[in-house]
């Protein structure tokens, strides 16, 4: 793998761009693996390449039905944080955290994390004082969180409206959040990945799965049948129905979720604003454009286009808390597909199918979850049994009833 740097980037331009070396490999598909990953997405590519890396399996495919980063990794809002309630979340989304703020140098790929903080704004005395324990039981974690007075916020954000139809009563804020550059996130991972010998193999559809002996023996794609004794499903919005050729049903309900961007304008807000009771968050990108998003919309679809209204709600919260942006243009509107678990935590680990392992359930907390879902289930694929961070995480919970409940530090409405 040729190392990207500042002489490289000078050598490249003196000769017309023309001697860039192909950042990942096309390879033939073959006919065994070791490991078969099910998604080319942020979690399938990172999965890959903690296995390579940390676990020396080498015998490994991804399969991807379109292209690279075509599904939700490409289709989110960049938003890098870890200020979850409980211990379980807060320990695994730190890790990523962690691993987000390494990513550019350990992968030589340049992912453009911006931690400028995630603000969280609370608009009445109860919506304070939930804040106020959801930001003490963040620091009983060990993780970075600060109760903000109405003051603070207006200095931090000074473009808000204060006095409104939702007051703003303060707020909390982790200054370690941030946003990072989704196309890079995957990219990193699938060079990185590429180089330690994973083929990553594009336009190949899942089409069933061989089992026998209540055991993986291998998998069917459009290209041809494989065999392999390792199947993990990282495919987000679709995890039910890849589990469900396993014979599986998984507790888990696929939606669309939308994000929209104005026209670019000069640098105005410098961190990321959340407003759960008004179901918005907003950042402004490294481009200029203001970038919000909202609540999922109400039913089940495995569409990548959202509605209407839900868009419409999205705009009015933007301009109440913003009256300036009021007078901008929406420029483009896209959406994503969120598999959402009844307890909105994520659905990882070993099946009832030896072999079969799933990464999902991330419902809007998939982008940030990336590295550390990656480590996670390399992890447990490589000596099948659940990494400590995700022993909490199985399907069993569901059946025991231990349930993690982080429905409202998803930030916005499921």
């Amino acid at each position: 793998m040729k190392r990207y740097s500042a002489l490289s980037l000078l050598a490249g331009a003196l000769t017309g761009h023309r001697r860039w070396s192909q950042a990942w490999r096309t390879p033939e598909l073959r006919k065994s693996y070791d490991v078969v990953l099910v998604g080319a997405g942020g979690h399938g590519l990172a999965t890959a390449y903690y296995l390579a890396k940390k676990h020396g399996i080498r015998n490994i495919a991804i399969l991807e039905k379109g292209h690279l980063g075509g599904g939700s990794v490409g289709r989110n809002t960049q938003v890098t944080r870890s200020n979850y309630f409980w211990p379980e979340s807060a320990a695994f989304f730190d890790h990523s955290l962690k691993l987000y703020e390494s990513m550019s140098v350990d992968l030589n790929f340049n992912v453009m994390l911006s931690q400028r903080g995630i603000l969280t704004l609370a608009h009445s005395h109860h919506d304070l004082e939930a804040l106020r324990r959801w930001a003490n039981a963040i620091q009983v974690n060990e993780i970075d969180s600060e109760l903000l007075t109405p003051g603070d916020v207006k200095r931090i954000a000074p473009l808000i409206r204060m006095d409104g139809r939702y007051p703003v009563h303060g707020g909390f804020i982790q200054r370690r959040g941030g946003i990072s550059r989704h196309d890079a996130v995957a990219w990193a991972y699938a060079r990185a990945a590429s180089a330690l010998g994973v083929d990553i193999i594009q336009q190949c559809e899942v089409t069933g799965l061989t089992i026998a002996g209540n055991r993986i023996r291998g998998v069917e794609t459009s290209r041809g049948p494989i065999t392999t004794s390792k199947l993990a499903l990282c495919v987000a919005g679709h995890t039910s129905v890849l589990a469900a050729m396993a014979g599986i049903r998984v507790p888990v309900n696929s939606m669309t979720l939308q994000a929209m961007v104005s026209e670019p304008i000069k640098p105005c807000l410098d961190t990321i604003v959340l407003s759960p009771i008004v179901h918005m968050y907003v950042s402004q990108s490294d481009r200029g454009e203001i970038v919000l998003g909202g609540g999922a919309d109400v039913y089940t679809s495995y569409s990548q286009r959202g509605g209407v209204p839900v868009l419409q709600e999205t705009v009015s919260a933007l301009t109440e808390l913003f009256p300036a942006f009021s007078r901008l243009r929406l420029m483009r509107q896209w959406a994503g597909i969120v598999d959402i678990t009844p307890d909105t935590t994520p659905l990882m680990g070993k099946t009832p199918v030896e072999g079969l392992y799933i990464s999902g359930g991330w419902g809007t907390g998939g982008y940030k979850a990336i590295p550390a879902g990656g480590d996670t289930m390399a992890h447990t694929i490589a000596n099948d049994s659940p990494h400590p961070l995700i022993a909490s995480f199985g399907l069993d919970r569901f059946a025991s009833g231990a349930l993690i409940d982080e429905g409202a530090a998803s930030g916005v409405a499921h």
